[in-house]
This record gives C-alpha cells, sequence and structure tokens, in this order.
C-alpha cells in the first residue's frame, strides 16, 4: 500500500468537523513516519456525539474504520472500552474481529495496533498499520504516544475556543437586545401599573408562550408603543405581541 498525500476521510465532512479533521490528518500523518515500519494510519476523535470525524493516510484504510464503526467490533471498539492500547501481532492468525480482519488482510495489513488518548470528554484513536507481523510491539510508547497526546489536548483546546466563541456571540446578542427590551419593560411598567421585575416576567411569559424571542415580542409592544395592551381580559390576543388587546385607543 502505497503513502499518499491525499487522505480519505470518512463521510462528508461538516463545519463542525473541519478542524478536527485537519488535526486528526495531521496525527497519522506524522505518526506514519515517525514510526519504523507503519505503513499507514488512522486517527478518529469520539465526543460523545453521533458524529465522528475521522483521517486516513490512504484511501484502502478507510474501510478498515468504516467496518469497525458498522459493526462495533475491532481494535477501535475495544479501544474506546477499554481505555488500552489493543493491538494484533498478526492478522493472519488473529480469532478475534472476523469482518476487520477480513478487509485488513484484503488490504495487505498483517499487523496493527490503536491506541486512545482521552482528555475532557473526548477520546482520540490512533491506528497503526504494518505489512509485516509484529513489527508494531514498541509504538504504543514511543513517538505514536507524544503525537497522540499533543493532538488531544489540542482538540480539547480547540473545543473550548469555539465554545468562548459561541457564548460570546449570545452575550452580543443579549447586549443588542437590551434596550428594547428595557423600553418594552417601561411600557408595560405604565400601561400594566407593575414593577419592572413583573413587566419582564410579562415578556417572558409571552415569548415562550408564542415561541417568540424575547426581543422579537419587545419589539412588537414598541412598535406599538404601549397603547391598548392590558392582560387578563377575555378577548383574543394581539397577534404580534401576543398581549390580550381591550380595544382602547
Amino acid at each position: 500500500m502505497p503513502e499518499s498525500d491525499q487522505l480519505g476521510r470518512l463521510g462528508p465532512e461538516s463545519p463542525e468537523s473541519a478542524l478536527p479533521g485537519r488535526r486528526l490528518s495531521e496525527l497519522a500523518e506524522q505518526a506514519t513516519r515517525c514510526v519504523t515500519d507503519c505503513c499507514g494510519a488512522s486517527s478518529m476523535v469520539s465526543g460523545g456525539g453521533s458524529e465522528r470525524p475521522a483521517a486516513v493516510t490512504h484511501p484502502d484504510l478507510a474501510g478498515l474504520v468504516s467496518v469497525q464503526l458498522r459493526s462495533g467490533d475491532g481494535p477501535i471498539p475495544a479501544a474506546l472500552e477499554r481505555g488500552q492500547p489493543v493491538d494484533s501481532a498478526d492478522l493472519l492468525v488473529e480469532e478475534r474481529w472476523p469482518d476487520y480482519r477480513a478487509v485488513a488482510l484484503d488490504a495487505g495489513v498483517r499487523s496493527s495496533v490503536t491506541i486512545p488518548f482521552r482528555r475532557s470528554g473526548l477520546t482520540v484513536t490512533l491506528s497503526l498499520y504494518s505489512f509485516r507481523p509484529g513489527a508494531l510491539e514498541g509504538a504504543p510508547h514511543g513517538a505514536a504516544r507524544a503525537l497522540g497526546d499533543h493532538t488531544a489536548t489540542g482538540l480539547v483546546r480547540d473545543r473550548s475556543y469555539r465554545a468562548a466563541l459561541t457564548e460570546l456571540d449570545q452575550l452580543g446578542t443579549a447586549l443588542r437586545s437590551r434596550p428594547v427590551v428595557d423600553q418594552a419593560c417601561g411600557m408595560l411598567m405604565h400601561v400594566l401599573g407593575c414593577d419592572a421585575d413583573r413587566a419582564f416576567a410579562v415578556l417572558r411569559r409571552i415569548s415562550q408562550g408564542t415561541n417568540r424571542k424575547l426581543s422579537d415580542v419587545a419589539a412588537a409592544v414598541v412598535d406599538k408603543r404601549g397603547r391598548g395592551l392590558e392582560l387578563g381580559t377575555e378577548k383574543e390576543p394581539d397577534s404580534q405581541t401576543g398581549v390580550r388587546v381591550t380595544g382602547h385607543g
């Protein structure tokens, strides 16, 4: 199996998996170069969700990963479950994982080892393959270990960074909507003769009851300039604000 600069990724790459995919590609490529007798590698990250970004150094290796994900049986599932390296010194005489063994031998792979790296709810697996039996015995303790540790730490840092950006975006949205919410509360306080907490509770209840954003409800109240708004009547709620209208001008 010749090495290739083109990476065969498993499935379509979503925006969420794009950055993990790049880190996984680098891990697989570098491990292949650093480990003696390694003819190729695959890497994957699992984080509790349904999406599992993965990368391989040669398209033929994609089948070895796919068959394990489909069957739930093989070195990768075993390493994820145990949290320890799982190897097969000679797949020609291997009695475990019959589906994986068949695909591997068809690709010319005689031995493999899968190393898991766990960090903060994420697990990265690095699988190394060789044409020769017994060639990867020391792989879990050498350069591959350091590369995997570095990648797992980087993926956790990436996830934290994306979460921080999302939080900042949500905060920015909240800050931009705050003036109109305050203005709507002021109008409700005047119309209903209530305090600020009560006025905000009214807006929030309308938002939840109509499945609309709080800022949208507040904007509708402001657009009506508080005219004719009153709660507790028997008439139908206003279609824009969700507040019952008495009919006064």
